[in-house]
């Protein structure tokens, strides 16, 4: 279970990303963004090694408010062959220095994302230690095991995509979208999908869709 400890980062993963953000394709905000916290997610590294954190941020920069899903990994030691991931360094309280990277080129991270949409992990709560998040939902119709590792990743203008050697796409939603009626469900061509909530600038709770796996089989 993710251990969640009480302590001082510097600098602050808000101070990283704002700092981060601006270089992606899916970033539609200023080019300084004014971010905040608006919810989000962990998984658990079965090893206990890497902390998973799926982090959704506010951008008020820009014309109108707009929310993004962030998964970040957190390493003690540099990821071999991912420094174009990294996002940057922090001093944690406890565990000394953290690596942290874009959590799309991390292959633990993938791994656990597409257990949790085949429902091998159960979503664990983001501030919380030892504490099943129900609020995240996933779904899969598939009949074998998910694919758990991706080796190419693409950006795109809305998206993030990871693509497994035979073909299986797990696409994760960077500019995200409340669900018109409040309730994200999977879209009708995918085999899975994990949705969840997020605070609005305002306060208001509204949920959308984090992932999507698409297999060969569902296209």
């Amino acid at each position: 279970m993710a251990v969640i400890h009480r302590t001082t980062l510097e600098p602050t993963k808000l101070e990283l990303l704002t700092a981060w953000l601006p270089s992606r394709p899916w970033y539609g905000g200023a080019p300084r963004p004014e971010l905040s916290n608006a919810g989000g997610f962990r998984l658990d590294d079965p090893s206990g090694e890497v902390g998973i954190e799926f982090l959704v941020v506010n951008d008020t920069s820009g014309p109108s408010p707009a929310a993004y899903l962030v998964p970040l990994t957190y390493r003690g030691a540099p990821l071999d062959g991912a420094g174009h991931a990294l996002v940057g360094t922090m001093e944690h309280g406890v565990l000394g220095r953290r690596w942290a990277y874009d959590g799309c080129h991390d292959p633990v991270l993938a791994a656990r994302l597409a257990a949790l949409i085949e429902g091998t992990a159960q979503a664990q709560a983001q501030r919380v230690s030892d504490t099943p998040d129900h609020e995240i939902v996933r779904s899969y119709t598939g009949t074998a095991p998910a694919a758990a590792v991706f080796p190419t990743v693409t950006d795109t203008p809305e998206a993030t995509e990871l693509t497994a050697p035979e073909g299986t796409v797990l696409r994760l939603v960077r500019a995200l979208s409340p669900a018109p009626d409040g309730a994200p469900v999977r879209p009708p061509t995918a085999a899975g999908h994990a949705a969840g909530p997020w605070r609005q600038p305002d306060g208001t709770r509204v949920r959308g869709l984090f992932a999507v796996l698409h297999t060969g089989a569902d296209d």
